[in-house]
């Protein structure tokens, strides 16, 4: 893997991006072939937060991770072991839905004997469905239309580009716009 790593109201010592480093190539075991794509890494201090922000662009897929902690070390040391949860799941998930040996299933390693995962029986159940209008509106009254429903995401018909988008609201209290490539 190729890692960017860089810092917000930090610098990155040698040491933190070599820490960095190794902890995330434990990731590497999970996959048949390396990861072509860069990883990208940004670690950010604020308020005493240490906020570490990892992001791995993948065939079919996207992981993405963010830890918060006191300390650097553990914020990344958190954000490693959130990233094994979801490629664990992502795999069983897609070991559950293709038995064959073809597509996204050939990303993943297959795990023996591993005590660590999660179980078959897990189901991802769909409690409801909503059916609506896509209303062509603007960034700012979907995120004015989102607050008002009170919900932290908001999908709308995107009035400039003819798309549909997705507004939300992120973490730190701002607002994030999911546009199609």
């Amino acid at each position: 893997m190729n890692y960017n790593v860089r810092g917000q109201n930090i610098e990155v010592t040698e040491a933190l991006r070599d820490y960095v480093e190794k902890k995330l190539s434990r990731l590497d075991r999970y996959f048949e072939t390396p990861v072509a794509s860069e990883v990208n890494v940004t670690l950010s201090v604020t308020k005493g937060q240490h906020t570490v922000e990892v992001t791995i662009p993948m065939v079919g897929t996207m992981l993405r991770a963010e830890e918060k902690s006191e300390d650097m070390y553990a914020s990344i040391d958190g954000v490693v072991d959130k990233l094994e949860r979801q490629i664990r799941k992502y795999k069983t998930k897609i070991n559950r839905k293709f038995r064959q040996n073809s597509g996204v299933k050939a990303l993943f390693k297959e795990e023996t004997g591993s005590a660590v995962g999660i179980a078959e029986d897990d189901e991802l159940e769909l409690v409801r469905r909503k059916q609506f209008m896509l209303k062509p509106m603007d960034v700012e009254e979907a995120i004015l239309q989102m607050n008002m429903i009170g919900h932290n995401f908001f999908v709308f018909a995107n009035a400039e580009n003819k798309e549909v988008n997705v507004v939300y609201k992120r973490s730190d209290g701002k607002y994030g716009l999911i546009e199609q490539e």
